[in-house]
């Protein structure tokens, strides 16, 4: 359950309130091993980037022979079928640079899925135990259960 429940935004799709959750791509490629089926009352978004860190970190695998050639492209076409909203537009990209500056970051790929769920989530949503804490007090974090 995500940090914050009571941060649910009725988003008008026929008056069903709905929890938005930011993914990395750390998430997305678990929900597609897994084939964890996303409750019906949550939406999933995450910066446009998305698609190439899910494509490359893939590929990766097959390359040090984790998973066979088949399932990393089976597993990014069950990614690309997913019902998450991708964004990138430039407040995003201005804020991006805010939370990296803030953070310390030199590199502005994680502080992009802060800043979206700073601006249109709430809750963020990793794998990544050390980037949960690093975000502490700038945005609400959740575990990959708080999708099904």
């Amino acid at each position: 359950m995500p940090r914050h429940p009571d941060r649910v935004r009725d988003l008008g799709y026929g008056g069903t309130d709905m929890t938005r959750f930011v993914v990395d791509a750390g998430v997305a490629i678990q929900l597609a091993s897994e084939a964890i089926q996303i409750s019906p009352g949550v939406e999933l978004l995450a910066p446009t980037l998305l698609r190439s860190e899910t494509l490359s970190a893939l590929h990766e695998a097959v390359a040090r022979g984790e998973i066979p050639p088949d399932v990393g492209l089976d597993r990014h076409r069950l990614i690309s079928q997913m019902p998450i909203r991708l964004l990138g537009d430039a407040v995003l990209r201005r804020r991006a640079w805010q939370v990296a500056d803030q953070l310390g970051w030199d590199k502005t790929y994680v502080a992009e899925y802060v800043a979206l769920t700073q601006l249109q989530a709430d809750a963020f949503v990793t794998l990544d135990a050390e980037l949960a804490r690093s975000v502490e007090g700038m945005v609400a974090t959740a575990s990959i259960d708080a999708l099904r």
